[in-house]
């Protein structure tokens, strides 16, 4: 199925931003609490026949969780086909601090793994630009192991190569459009964190930061293991494990998305592997493809991800 935005909705710019403002309504979720290996806590909402054969479980983007738009939308299109649900928040996600000194990362292949474990398979996965990157990772990372948890995948607007897409979003109209947009809830976070951990990191840089790459370097990195931004954007990006990738998986992207630009993306996903399906439309902005003629009407992207998870 062919995508195509409409016309009354030109640019990568605004068919990012206008689904975020006319969001499906929510459908009835219910929440479990799961305590990890180390310490921690993962939220997971949950919607959908609890005993339903048709299982999914959807990795949310940066910042984002079970409300927002993507996730509501596709929430009510597995609620009305009969399938059943599961969203796991990032640590620090669902509304409340997470309790250790680390948060969570783009490339934290080892905890979906760990949730994926938890909710037995196989079943369907699906990912969303941050959440897409860390699954695609992880569908490469595990080759032909991961049939065991997951029998179709699929990612939306994943960052496949992560440092381009670091570098697109801190320049001019993206770095005042997204990055402030982001900042505006990490930074708060990590503040609030170093309340906990006094000495982590410098709180008065953190206050200061106004790029992704400043506020990485400052609190992502060196939170996770890495050296700096470089060391941890080379080291998440999914684009060089998309020729590992031995499970059926659409790989969805807008040539458009103002978070990646069409050269690095078309460049990263060079190799993928005959098992990726590659969707580069013209349109569709960043997590966007509103095709309807009404903005809170988002049949199209969870219709055209269930149709290739659903065979």
């Amino acid at each position: 199925m062919s995508f195509s935005s409409p016309w009354w909705l030109p640019g990568g710019h605004l068919q990012t931003i206008v689904p975020s403002l006319f969001p499906p309504p929510r459908v009835p979720l219910r929440r479990e609490r799961w305590d990890t290996p180390d310490g921690d806590f993962v939220d997971v909402d949950f919607c959908g026949d609890p005993g339903a054969e048709r299982q999914l479980v959807l990795f949310h983007g940066l910042e984002g969780g079970s409300d927002s738009h993507y996730a509501r939308a596709i929430a009510a299109h597995a609620v009305l086909h009969g399938w059943r649900l599961a969203m796991p928040h990032f640590r620090g996600c669902s509304g409340e601090p997470n309790r250790t000194r680390r948060a969570y990362h783009s490339g934290d292949s080892a905890e979906i793994d760990w949730m994926l474990r938890r909710l037995g398979g196989p079943l369907c996965a699906m990912g969303v630009s941050l959440g897409g990157n860390v699954l695609l990772k992880w569908l490469g990372e595990r080759g032909d192991g991961a049939r065991v948890l997951v029998r179709r995948a699929a990612a939306v607007s994943a960052p496949l190569d992560f440092g381009a897409a670091g570098d697109a979003l801190d320049r001019g109209l993206n770095r005042i459009l997204y990055v402030r947009h982001f900042l505006s809830t990490m930074k708060p976070k990590a503040l609030a964190k170093l309340g906990v951990f006094p000495g982590s990191y410098d709180g008065k840089k953190v206050s200061a930061a106004r790029t992704f790459r400043e506020f990485d370097n400052l609190v992502t990195a060196p939170l996770h293991g890495f050296r700096d931004t470089d060391h941890y954007w080379q080291s998440v990006a999914c684009g060089p494990y998309l020729e590992r990738i031995r499970v059926p998986t659409l790989v969805l992207n807008a040539r458009n998305d103002p978070f990646l630009p069409e050269r690095d993306l078309l460049s990263a996903a060079r190799k993928a592997a005959p098992c990726v399906v590659l969707e580069f439309p013209r349109t569709g902005g960043h997590a966007g493809f509103l095709a309807a003629p009404f903005p809170g009407n988002r049949d199209w992207l969870p219709g055209h991800l269930f149709d290739f998870l659903d065979l």
